[in-house]
């Protein structure tokens, strides 16, 4: 985290340059004042976003435009392939909330947040903590799916390195877009008794899992790093244009300066966090 430098002496005749250089300052005209805040997010995919703006991801940018004295505006895009391209790139927004921090498609700023892929079941069902648990290759399984063998979640991958296929059931991530919050599909799977565990983003997991009708069980997975090298905890950043330092160097400044502020959302969401990542990278 940097390191707050301290401040050097000022001089009598410094400060008052400086009142009488604010005091024949011209005001600033109306759009000089109005800032503009332009975020690209889903409007349908809670617990991130939504376009009522009910997502922990809605929220932590309402706190960035506060502190950046900046008018939030969105440009709305279902998360699917080519949504980078589409937003971010063709220049309809500034910011995309929710890239991994190695994100290759951006330029990421500092972490906020750090979560984990974890299981979830019936308090009433099999507790499974490990990719190596013997009950993974009887119980069924839910996963998310993507939908190309190379693009696929991490569970995906886990369970078929390991040889678990025919009792593994795949949920579009995408979903039926048409109803709310498609991703949840496969939480309310388990509650009805549809698969016995999913294996999914810890937010999807914390988010919904309160809200069935039967208790669930959350579990972290187990190992954190799959070997050789398959990972299932991730650091999560703001994505900005490449090159778009000065913005960054904004943003990351808000990071660390509200990192308890918005450690508190990403609470009341139930986002499950292995590790602060607020300000590290």
């Amino acid at each position: 985290m940097p390191l707050r430098l301290p401040r050097a002496p000022v001089s009598v005749p410094l400060v008052t340059a400086a009142i009488l250089a604010l005091a024949f300052t011209p005001t600033p005209t109306a759009a000089q004042a109005t800032r503009e805040l332009r975020v690209c997010a889903d409007p349908n995919n809670l617990p991130f976003s939504n376009e009522r703006r009910e997502g922990f991801e809605n929220r932590i940018a309402e706190l960035l435009a506060a502190e950046l004295h900046a008018k939030l505006s969105y440009t709305w895009a279902p998360q699917w392939r080519g949504f980078i391209r589409k937003t971010l790139g063709s220049g309809e927004c500034d910011v995309v909330m929710g890239v991994p921090s190695d994100f290759e498609l951006a330029q990421p700023t500092d972490a906020y947040y750090r979560s984990t892929y974890v299981f979830v079941s019936r308090r009433d069902g099999p507790s499974i903590h490990s990719l190596d648990d013997p009950a993974l290759r009887r119980v069924r399984v839910g996963v998310h799916l993507i939908g190309d063998d190379y693009t696929n979640t991490p569970p995906a991958h886990a369970l078929a390195n390991r040889g678990i296929v025919d009792n593994v059931a795949g949920y579009p991530i995408y979903g039926d877009y048409s109803k709310a919050n498609p991703p949840a599909r496969i939480i309310e799977a388990v509650a009805s008794g549809e698969i016995d565990v999913a294996m999914v983003w810890g937010p999807f997991a914390g988010y919904f899992a309160p809200r069935q009708s039967v208790p669930l069980r959350i579990v972290p997975v187990s190992p954190e790093v799959d070997p050789p090298a398959l990972p299932f905890t991730f650091a999560i950043s703001l994505g900005v244009r490449k090159g778009d330092d000065r913005l960054r160097g904004e943003l990351d400044e808000v990071l660390r300066r509200r990192r308890i502020e918005i450690r508190k959302i990403l609470d009341r969401y139930g986002v499950p966090q292995p590790a602060a990542a607020v300000g590290v990278r």
